[in-house]
């Protein structure tokens, strides 16, 4: 479905969080619509009734927008699943993963890669933008099992806190999406656990 282009200038006036949302929220809607290579600064700008000149302010290109708007829609590491055990956390942890590839979050990092693998300067962005949350997610996750006594706080390494996510996006990229539910139990069940807790 085609925006309708609207005067922005004939709008109530936006600012700060109220116009962020709206901007955010526009992104994900193109993404979801026709995808990262056809998304443009002016469709967003169009969809969220806001000026091209407030984008381009805030992000200089649709690298940074796509990356923050994204983010902004992701779970916080704060809301990680707490189930009382590890294995259920994970478990519900990397389905909200698996989830949100299938989604537009999984349309911009393909986007996004394939301009990565083109130039230098797209790969530079992502650097910048990335957050992290995945990691950080695992991080509460790993924190709340070892306050329970389920993990030996000498078995939580980075590596390992990595390797959930890095087989999710691995067969995200390799087999697509949807991610299948079987995928995410044998991550945990078979990998994730054995890792962590080892002793």
């Amino acid at each position: 479905m085609r925006v309708m282009v609207t005067d922005h200038r004939k709008l109530p006036r936006r600012r700060g969080e109220a116009l962020h949302a709206a901007i955010y929220q526009a992104t994900l809607d193109e993404l979801a619509e026709v995808g990262y290579t056809g998304l443009t600064m002016e469709r967003v700008a169009e969809r969220a009734r806001a000026s091209k000149a407030s984008l381009y302010r805030r992000w200089p290109s649709r690298i940074e927008l796509v990356m923050e708007a994204v983010y902004s829609s992701l779970p916080t590491p704060e809301s990680s699943p707490d189930t009382g055990n590890l294995r259920d956390d994970l478990v519900a942890m990397l389905s909200r993963t698996a989830q949100a590839l299938s989604g537009p979050a999984g349309e911009a990092m393909r986007g996004l890669l394939g301009e990565a693998l083109r130039s230098e300067s797209p790969l530079s962005a992502m650097r910048r933008s990335t957050q992290g949350v995945g990691r950080k997610m695992m991080e509460e996750v790993v924190r709340r099992a070892v306050e329970r006594g389920e993990v030996d706080p000498r078995d939580v390494t980075p590596r390992r806190l990595d390797t959930g996510q890095a087989l999710l996006r691995h067969h995200f990229l390799f087999q697509g999406t949807p991610i299948p539910d079987s995928l995410v139990v044998e991550i945990v069940d078979e990998v994730l656990v054995p890792l962590l807790k080892r002793r």
